[in-house]
């Protein structure tokens, strides 16, 4: 069959029944449809944006870190593609009484391949059949849903290949691990829960779970599954542009706001927001997208009309590390690490300050020092949330002596996105109020998609990089120039924002 891009009939290639895995049958409890297209159409999955792919990063690298909770443990060192080898490797490491603990051990029963974390063999008396410990390593901080399914498609393959196990658990990260100095403690850092018996609850629908998923695989083409809310939970679905490509552009689905009230209209027949019946009860933010009209609140200029020059725009950028590198911190503490302030005085000049921490030092001090400096004691300081607030109140938990200047400047903050979203819509935020969906609808000259970061996540991962990873200068002078871009960005949209609403203001309002 000759496919392309516009060919909505999606056949299964003639061929053995396909192996499953962990990650496989994980898509398949979320969406049997999602599961087939992994098989069968991978190429049609949008691939991980860059904050997804520094998630999965950071994944590998905890993976790797937890490996030294167990030392004399052995990798299998066979790649995920070379089964036939793992296999034959982890069988070889199984009969070495030696070895105390089995990292990517491969797996096989019915047709479903696994690949372990961590198999710890728990010590037994002379003479008994040798037992082990299933352990899953998460950079997560606590126990999800997820987790026990993952659990129980490991044990359950592992029990079928004829292994005793004696508990399935999982290991993450501890936030109540405070780090003081030196090297990492790892039996602090890393929390180990025994969830057994909640894991063999789970297990005992896998084998009724893998034969629908198995029948779902066998169909000459993809099950009829329409896109709603599930392709977002536990994880986002890769497919979910591929297989919402022909909604309409007012689908219901784009309604923002409570799930419930979205199954609600679809279970009536509703399928644009145009269709919504009048009297729906709806949020003021879903009012604003059915009406889908430009509005202005009467009273925008008066409130644009309070901050006082010399007038800041402030943004800040931080870092939150799994694990902590800086004394007195917390895994995924957010340390920041870089702020923007774009400083418009009453004639209109436009005076820019930033600052970036640019090494692997204790960046928080500098930081502060010279942000105190650039606010000075004069003037609004424009925000667009209020993270800003709770970076500098957190701060000053951990260094006091900044806490009267702190609080000063906090009394100053104004934040604007609270007067945006009472006093302003456009139809092109469709119901989201982030800078990135307001700044190019409010002013189309300006957008985030000339950068080469383009949001929040990704700067976190890119100055991870800069500063813990990469060693060529080049390419630290790369990443730092596009940090600074980013950050300013976000200031200077706040500028120009302000800017084109107090044009807004001065035309005719509409009602509210």
């Amino acid at each position: 069959m000759v496919m392309t891009e516009s060919d909505d009939r999606l056949s299964a290639p003639a061929s053995t029944a396909p192996r499953l895995s962990k990650s496989k049958f994980l898509a398949g409890l979320q969406c049997h449809k999602r599961l087939y297209l992994e098989v069968f159409h991978p190429q049609l999955a949008t691939p991980p944006d860059p904050s997804m792919q520094a998630m999965l990063d950071m994944g590998t690298e905890i993976g790797e870190l937890a490996r030294r909770r167990f030392p004399g443990g052995v990798l299998v060192t066979a790649g995920y593609r070379q089964r036939e080898a793992a296999l034959a490797q982890t069988a070889a490491l199984l009969e070495d009484p030696a070895v105390p603990a089995i990292f990517e051990a491969a797996f096989q029963h019915e047709g479903v391949v696994v690949r372990v974390d961590i198999l710890e063999r728990v010590p037994l008396p002379p003479g008994e059949p040798p037992a082990w410990r299933l352990i899953e390593v998460k950079s997560s901080t606590r126990v999800k849903d997820v987790h026990l399914d993952d659990l129980a498609i490991q044990s359950q393959v592992l029990l079928g290949a004829g292994l005793t196990l004696r508990g399935a658990c999982l290991m993450h990260i501890d936030t109540g691990y405070l780090y003081e100095s030196g090297d990492v403690d790892l039996e602090r850092l890393f929390a180990i829960e025994d969830l057994s018996e909640a894991v063999a609850s789970r297990r005992a629908r896998v084998p009724e779970l893998l034969a629908a998923m198995k029948a779902a695989l066998a169909g000459p083409e993809p099950p009829a599954i329409e896109p709603d809310h599930h392709c977002h939970s536990p994880y986002e679905c890769p497919f979910w542009a591929y297989c919402t490509k022909d909604k309409p552009a007012r689908w219901i689905y784009h309604l923002p706001g409570a799930k419930q009230l979205v199954a609600r209209l679809v279970q009536q027949g509703v399928t644009t927001i145009d269709e919504i019946p009048d009297g729906t009860n709806l949020s003021p933010v879903q009012r604003r997208v059915k009406e889908n009209v430009e509005w202005v609140s009467p009273k925008l200029g008066d409130v644009l009309r309070s901050v006082r020059y010399p007038v800041h725009h402030l943004d800040f950028e931080t870092v939150m590390l799994p694990v902590p590198r800086f004394q007195s911190t917390r895994p995924y503490q957010s340390i920041p690490v870089q702020w923007s302030n774009h400083i418009e005085l009453e004639p209109g000049e436009i005076v820019h300050h930033e600052f970036l921490h640019g090494d692997p030092s204790e960046p928080r001090k500098r930081w502060a020092e010279a942000l105190i400096e650039s606010l000075g004691e004069r003037g609004s300081i424009v925000v667009y949330s209020a993270y800003e607030e709770a970076m500098m109140r957190q701060l000053v938990e951990a260094f006091p002596e900044f806490r009267s200047a702190f609080n000063a400047i906090i009394k100053r903050l104004w934040d604007l996105h609270p007067v945006i979203k009472g006093h302003y819509y456009h139809p092109a935020f469709q119901g989201s109020y982030s800078i990135k969906s307001v700044l190019p609808a409010v002013v189309p000259s300006m957008g985030y998609d000339d950068l080469s970061i383009k949001e929040g996540g990704q700067a976190a991962s890119e100055y991870y990089r800069m500063v813990f990873v990469e060693s060529d200068w080049v390419d630290q002078a790369a990443i730092k120039e596009a940090l600074l871009r980013y950050c300013a960005r976000d200031t200077m949209a706040m500028v120009e924002l302000r800017r084109a609403l107090q044009i807004k203001s001065g035309r005719e309002s509409g009602s509210s």
